[in-house]
Formats: structure tokens, C-alpha cells, sequence
């Protein structure tokens, strides 16, 4: 068990990623911190992955209020004694387009959740890391901050993420001398909620069955599937965990292969 008796937060906790990865914490034995903007959500997830709520707490968070996330991490500390490992997987990803038709307002909000509402996060646990002895700081990030794909545009989501990989370098020596690692993992395609929806609109909007569009998107990878939500977890857990204990600094793709670097 990667994870037995250490705290985990997880952010961004809903029917997706952020689902998979505490879940995921869970079974390899930690204690979990669920945040996530909606109570309904968060309740829910923290019944199924921890029925007896021994191991599992919650509370409302988003991550562009400071006050939110200071609230959030001094939860953790209350209930279980401090914060080994935060895992952020909230995001503002929804937003599409490129340059052309930008509304830099609605990119402002982008940043400000996907950029400083990771660091403000990440800053509100740093005390009781910190005073624990260090601990691991994973963000969820994305292969289109490297390499946009063709079948979208999301330009505001990608510089957002390529800003958040920019910031976690100087992190990471910034809070290595504390024993505070910063990595990031980087999804391509995923298989999971958001890109199950991709799926559907465009074989609908092609007038083609669902598996043809899959199969195109599977047919851009070295491995002849796409990598799923769970695939990102279990590496969300791994770079959380003692047996990554010196890897800082690093972004990990997962993405079957479609990007090599």
C-alpha cells in the first residue's frame, strides 16, 4: 500500500479524475481530504470510496478563494494530523477557442483557477508539510500544454497548465530543502467523463458510430488504446508516494504513447 498513513488532499473531486485518484489514495491506505466546489458531489464520493468515513473528510472548496483553501488544508491537519501529499486535479477547463476569437476575461478566470488557485493551494499546505517533514505536491496538468491537439482548441486551458508546469521547476527547489517534492502529471487523451462526451458530439455531428471516433483517436497512440482516468490516478498516487522520493521537478505524460519525449 503506497500511501498507508499518510494524508492525502485531494482537489477537484467529482465524477471523474478527481474521483479515480482519491479513490485510488484510499485503497492504498490513505487518509483523504476531498475538496471540491460541490457539497452534493463531495458527499457523495466520500460514501463510495470510504463507507465508514473513518478515513475520508470533506468540505466545499474552490480554489480561487485563499480563505477556501486555508480552510480545506487546516481540516486536514484537525481530523488526521497533518498533510502528507496534496493532489491537485481542480481545474477551469471548459473554456474553448484559440487567439482569434479570445475573450481574455474569460481567460483571466481560466489562469486564476487552473494557475493561482493551484498555488494558493499548494501554498495552504506548505506549513503543516513543513512541519511534518516534508511531502509531495502532484498537479494535474495536460499534454496539450506541450503539444495542442487538432480536434480542439483550448488555448486558455493549455497556457494555464504550461504556466502551472513553469511555476512547479522553481518549486521545486524552492521547497526541496524542506523535503517538499513538485511534480506534475501531463494526460493526453483520457478516457474518462470529458473525453466520453468529445465522443459522442462528434459522432453525432459526424453522423458516425461512436467506436469510429474512438478509433481515431486510439490510432494516434503507440499502445492501441487510449489511457484512462484511472491510468492517471494510479501515477497521480505513485509521484504521491515514499517510492518517488527522489523525483522532483518532473512532468510525467500519460498518454499511450502519442507524444514521446
Amino acid at each position: 500500500m503506497l500511501l498507508r498513513d499518510k494524508t492525502v488532499i485531494v482537489s477537484g473531486v467529482g465524477a471523474g479524475l478527481g474521483h479515480r485518484v482519491a479513490a485510488a489514495c484510499v485503497r492504498d491506505g490513505a487518509r483523504v481530504v476531498l475538496g471540491a466546489r460541490t457539497e452534493q458531489n463531495l458527499a457523495s464520493a466520500a460514501a463510495r470510496i470510504d463507507a465508514s468515513g473513518d478515513r475520508t473528510a470533506w468540505r466545499a472548496t474552490d480554489i480561487a478563494d485563499e480563505e477556501q483553501c486555508t480552510a480545506l488544508a487546516g481540516l486536514a491537519v484537525e481530523r488526521f494530523g497533518g498533510i502528507d501529499a496534496v493532489i491537485h486535479v481542480a481545474a477551469l477547463d471548459g473554456h474553448l477557442g484559440g487567439l482569434r476569437d479570445a475573450d481574455f476575461d474569460a481567460w483571466r478566470q481560466v489562469v486564476d483557477v487552473n494557475l493561482f488557485g493551484t498555488l494558493r493551494m499548494t501554498r495552504a499546505c506548505l506549513p503543516a508539510m513543513t512541519a511534518g517533514g516534508g511531502g509531495s505536491v502532484v498537479m494535474i496538468g495536460t499534454q496539450s500544454s506541450v503539444a495542442a491537439p487538432s480536434q480542439v482548441q483550448q488555448a486558455a486551458y493549455a497556457a494555464s497548465k504550461g504556466g502551472l508546469v513553469s511555476a512547479m521547476y522553481s518549486l521545486a527547489r524552492e521547497l526541496g530543502p524542506d523535503r517538499i517534492r513538485v511534480n506534475t502529471v501531463q494526460p493526453g487523451w483520457m478516457w474518462g467523463p470529458p473525453v466520453e462526451g468529445y465522443v459522442r458530439y462528434a459522432a453525432q455531428t459526424e453522423g458516425v458510430p461512436e467506436s469510429e471516433v474512438l478509433d481515431r483517436l486510439a490510432g494516434r497512440m503507440a499502445l492501441p488504446d487510449l489511457a484512462t482516468d484511472g491510468d492517471v490516478a494510479e501515477a497521480a498516487v505513485f509521484l504521491a508516494s515514499d517510492r518517488a522520493r527522489a523525483i522532483t521537478g518532473q512532468s510525467l505524460l500519460v498518454n499511450a504513447g502519442e507524444l514521446m519525449r
